[in-house]
């Protein structure tokens, strides 16, 4: 028969004390063991030269001072070993897949053969993780169209992602939701709502700090969703008298300050993956600086 806990506890503690004052300074007392803050970086696959080969790819983007890779959905069982022999030869993790099913074949659909279409990506972005040690498939839920209503892509886009669940769980990989220009989860009270009403730990926010400057802040996002937040993709955005357009990090008018002071305040330290336009390697290192500069403000 076990003991309580509470009573396990104490005789171990009696066993195990000493008196304080026959101690010297820093005996006897281990030190509490550190608590990773620091946010990771991360560059998307699709920045880094596409002429070079994969381990290439890889070495340039840890050469640069990048801790891991987000790859994207492979469908080719071969091209994804290559993808994890590179990834182990080159020692850089790839921490994450982008599923690249959901715009074409997008869970809200009322036609349930894109549906399975876009179920079957998602099968196979949550295997390819698995395969390659990501613990996260970055989804687009869903998509509010003419044809679409904004309820129904809740409902719909809901109870597909909770049939995808048992394998995520068996793949031990999140499903991590991502708010884009999708006409969909458009507030940072939404976005936890969505979230929350699965009620599983295998599911859970990308949040993309670009893709709410047109219309919030993400620094209101961040607070908002909290622990939710289990990947983060960084990129620029800039608004004008004429428009808008995407920049390179540091150009556009996100509040880095602020924003490394909500990561900070709901103690984040995952990944942060760069998701820019591509370039050679002087860029992809000037976008490392950036991060470093920015966001982790080193």
């Amino acid at each position: 028969m076990r003991l309580p806990t509470s009573r396990r506890n104490f005789l171990k503690a009696a066993a195990c004390a000493v008196p304080l004052a026959a101690l010297q300074p820093g005996e006897g007392v281990a030190p509490p063991s550190p608590v990773e803050t620091r946010v990771k970086k991360a560059v998307l696959i699709s920045m880094l030269p596409k002429q070079l080969s994969y381990a290439e790819r890889f070495t340039l983007a840890r050469q640069a001072g990048f801790e891991a890779v987000e790859a994207q959905t492979v469908n080719d069982p071969s091209e994804a070993e290559q993808h994890k022999k590179a990834a182990e030869d080159v020692g850089i993790r790839i921490h994450s897949v982008m599923n690249m099913d959901h715009w074409r074949y997008p869970l809200s659909s009322s036609d349930p053969a894109i549906v399975e279409k876009g179920l079957e990506g998602m099968r196979t972005s949550l295997r390819n993780a698995h395969l390659w040690g990501a613990d996260t498939v970055l989804l687009v839920p869903a998509t509010v169209t003419p044809n679409t209503r904004y309820s129904d892509a809740w409902t719909r886009s809901q109870e597909q992602i909770r049939k995808l669940i048992p394998l995520a769980e068996e793949m031990k990989v999140i499903i991590a939701i991502e708010e884009v220009w999708n006409k969909f989860l458009l507030s940072p009270l939404e976005f936890p709502r969505f979230i929350d009403e699965f009620g599983s730990p295998w599911v859970k926010a990308y949040f993309d700090l670009g893709n709410v400057v047109l219309y919030g802040y993400p620094q209101d996002w961040i607070h908002s969703l909290g622990k939710r937040i289990v990947k983060v993709h960084i990129k620029d955005f800039k608004r004008s008298t004429t428009g808008f357009q995407w920049v390179n990090l540091g150009d556009g008018d996100i509040d880095w300050p602020a924003v490394r002071q909500a990561f900070a305040d709901i103690g984040y330290n995952g990944y942060a993956t760069t998701e820019l336009d591509g370039g050679d390697k002087a860029y992809i290192e000037d976008v490392s600086r950036r991060v470093d500069r920015l966001l982790l403000g080193e």
